[in-house]
């Protein structure tokens, strides 16, 4: 930094950016209170002052990054090209990184005994979720009768993200439409009907 000292807001942003890349070049055995200060040009204190351990530092990283790479809703006007969307940026932007972010975390788990869901709530930021935004439109178009359970809101991502998750790569388009088309739609539209 240009000799100006930072305070307040920007510089908890750029300890927990410096936190960010951290995680994603060393993995969690080398994320440490003191790797993450020096990367940020900090002293340890500050850090020691907000976040008093590692995994709350770590916990502190993965909020801001889940706020700063929030993927907002679209609105194309109807509720199939919404979610092939939000499904598409989704992959897009999830698939660089998260076979790393799962390798790299292993050891958190490891020692503290959470959970992929934990830390995806983490991850999660507050509010409806880009998904019960799109649905919540199409009922008010009249798209959908009613609003489907939970489950079948989730139901497209958790299916991208398996995909992620199982071959390591980016997800196809074709899959992408396979999930909306053959999977997603017949169940939303369906919802509530006798």
């Amino acid at each position: 930094m240009s000799g100006q000292r930072r305070r307040g807001s920007a510089l908890e942003s750029a300890i927990l950016e410096a936190g960010w890349d951290q995680l994603l070049e060393a993995g969690y055995e080398r994320f440490t209170i003191e790797s993450v200060a020096a990367r940020s040009g900090s002293a340890r204190s500050v850090l020691y002052r907000r976040w008093p351990s590692r995994t709350e530092l770590l916990e502190a990283v993965l909020r801001h990054r889940g706020a700063h790479d929030r993927i907002e809703a679209p609105d194309t006007g109807n509720l199939r090209d919404d979610v092939v969307a939000v499904l598409t940026e989704f992959a897009d932007r999830r698939s660089r990184i998260i076979g790393l972010i799962t390798a790299r975390l292993g050891a958190y788990f490891d020692e503290g005994g959470g959970s992929p869901q934990q830390l995806r709530t983490m991850f999660l930021t507050d509010g409806p979720s880009a998904m019960e935004t799109i649905v919540e439109r199409a009922v008010s178009r009249g798209e959908l009768t009613a609003a489907p359970s939970d489950r079948v809101v989730a139901l497209p991502v958790d299916l991208v993200r398996h995909e992620m998750l199982m071959t390591m790569t980016a997800v196809p388009e074709a899959t992408i439409r396979e999930i909306v088309d053959d999977i997603f739609l017949p169940l939303a539209t369906n919802f509530g009907r006798q």
